[in-house]
């Protein structure tokens, strides 16, 4: 039985990996006092008793807890933006290639993705790899997501009563192009420059769509969506977590996909639509299931050696 703590139990993402505990008898959580919970030394020692220790926290204070850690058997997998990029941290996105899982099931410290960033990833890495979307390509990015995503002062904005009605409509943001996903957007994916980045919250809790468009005449080898929906599918063959959707299932759907419809799931699907002109690809999921507490419970299954789907829900 592995000793687990949460430091940030009480954010969004810590919520929601203490909700799929629940159901767990192979770990036991160590659980810290709530007035002790900013407590330097108490975390301390908890994140040294333990053997897998979760970070949910602002950037800041998840550098300032791994620097707490002294016990070289502790795993620590870390929710923030801090080390996503940084080395030495393996990024927690196994289905990228053989070499990010072994990264993750060797790695004493793993950075799981961010929201946005896992969907666009999932689409762009592979395509990158493959030598179909040339690195100097100039990506755009669409996205939508639910407001849990945004933190507690955001959830707080559209479930107060009384809420200012611009809560009831779409809340586009990151209009300076610096949003903190974009680092590990190029990065990860090898892109020469970040990609334009067009995010939106609407008055849903969670799930996202995240989608690409792309000129087929741009691409380092022009191919028709059909391919493109092929070559993701073979890319991504035997992964419980990705589900790459038939080629036309938007139009069986009526032509429109619903940017909730993955709520409470800890998976992805990716969709590919367009014609020979132009391409969609496009990823939905939960921002709160394999765009954050979803994929850290994976990354600990897999550090543990188990089954990477258990306990969550797919």
């Amino acid at each position: 039985m592995k000793k687990v703590f949460i430091d940030g139990s009480e954010g969004t993402t810590g919520l929601r990996i203490f909700e799929r505990f629940q159901i767990r008898d192979d770990i036991e959580l160590l659980k810290i006092d709530s007035d002790k919970r900013k407590d330097p030394e108490e975390i301390k020692k908890f994140i040294n008793a333990s053997d897998i220790t979760f970070l949910c926290l602002p950037d800041a204070a998840a550098i300032e807890a791994v620097a707490l850690c002294d016990n070289p058997d502790t795993v620590i997998i870390d929710a923030s933006t801090a080390h996503r990029t940084e080395p030495g941290w393996a990024y927690g996105f196994p289905e990228l290639s053989e070499d990010h899982r072994k990264a993750v099931a060797n790695g004493k410290r793993i950075a799981v993705p961010g929201c946005y960033a896992s969907g666009f990833i999932g689409l762009a890495y592979p395509l990158v790899k493959g030598g179909i979307l040339g690195e100097d390509y100039p990506v755009s990015i669409f996205a939508v997501s639910g407001y849990s995503g945004g933190g507690k002062k955001l959830i707080a904005s559209y479930e107060e009563e009384g809420r200012d009605g611009k809560f009831d409509s779409a809340r586009m943001y990151a209009w300076g192009q610096s949003h903190k996903h974009l680092k590990e957007m190029k990065i990860i994916t090898g892109l020469k420059r970040e990609p334009l980045f067009c995010p939106m919250t609407t008055n849903y809790n969670s799930g996202m769509i995240v989608q690409v468009p792309l000129y087929t005449d741009l691409l380092a080898q022009k191919k028709t969506p059909e391919e493109i929906r092929d070559y993701l599918a073979d890319y991504y063959k035997g992964e419980a977590f990705i589900k790459v959707m038939p080629f036309g299932i938007d139009v069986s759907e009526g032509g429109a996909l619903f940017s909730d419809a993955c709520a409470g799931w800890d998976g992805m699907e990716i969709f590919v639509t367009g014609n020979e002109e132009r391409i969609v690809v496009a990823s939905r999921f939960d921002n709160l299931g394999k765009g954050a507490s979803g994929a850290a419970i994976q990354c600990m299954n897999i550090v543990m050696g188990c089954d990477e789907t258990k306990g969550l829900q797919l």
